[in-house]
């Protein structure tokens, strides 16, 4: 269950949330809110793939 549901988030992600890897974006210049969509991401991925 829990897997799912973070599955289905991550998916949302993708879709919703902008990718600053592609941006190329640096991540030392990085605003605040730049490096929590960046921390959520990586929160989200890494429990979706458990």
């Amino acid at each position: 269950m829990k897997k799912t549901l973070f599955k289905i988030i991550a998916r949302i992600n993708k879709y919703l949330l902008p990718s600053y890897s592609k941006q190329q974006l640096n991540l030392a210049k990085a605003t605040k809110l730049q490096m929590a969509i960046i921390g959520w991401r990586y929160y989200i991925t890494t429990n979706a793939l458990d």
